[in-house]
């Protein structure tokens, strides 16, 4: 994997943990929903500071009501606080009872290839087919994903210098270029 610090976030600590914890980054992209694509990938770092690290074994074994009132406090992981700290504890149990709380075994168990890998994150709690090539594309392209066929299965998100969803911001200036991008597409969908 690629060692150079991500910037989704746009904040060095928030985006130095998406760095070097894969389960941070698979709950960065599950809140990046209805909700502003830095503020959702924050969300990690906001559980890491009020547990004490992020550790994927004690959120999935978290009283929920705790965890949710965790996830809820201000500022919140997501506009919908509450329902995204279920779906993060969720996540983090699948991810313990079928990876072993091992999150990169999602993409290197077994030696997939980027269609195995894109069936793989489907199945995540939180993911559909959409989020699942986005993340595949994010890994790809930024986290040196080392799989075959993964621009195939990415689709048009796996596509060489495209500005189409996050996997594409490395910094302010691509994330604006996306943002713009993703304006249109709404604009566009809106004339059809």
């Amino acid at each position: 994997m690629v060692s150079r610090t991500l910037c989704i976030a746009q904040e060095s600590d928030a985006d130095e943990l998406l760095s070097t914890d894969d389960f941070a980054l698979l709950v960065g992209m599950m809140l990046d929903q209805q909700f502003p694509m830095e503020h959702a990938f924050r969300g990690p770092r906001k559980l890491a500071d009020r547990m004490g690290g992020f550790d994927i074994h004690k959120i999935a074994d978290a009283d929920p009501e705790e965890f949710e009132e965790l996830a809820a406090t201000p500022p919140a992981i997501h506009r919908y606080g509450r329902s995204m700290g279920r779906r993060v504890q969720e996540l983090a149990r699948y991810i313990v009872q079928n990876y072993d709380g091992n999150t990169a075994a999602l993409w290197t168990d077994g030696d997939p290839d980027g269609k195995e890998v894109l069936k793989r994150l489907e199945k995540l709690p939180g993911f559909g087919a959409q989020k699942a090539r986005i993340f595949l594309a994010l890994l790809g392209k930024q986290r040196g994903l080392a799989v075959a066929s993964w621009r195939e299965a990415a689709g048009a998100y796996g596509e060489d210098g495209s500005r189409r969803s996050v996997a594409d911001v490395t910094d302010a200036e691509s994330l604006t270029q996306v943002r713009e991008f993703k304006k249109q597409a709404k604009a566009a969908a809106k004339v059809k």
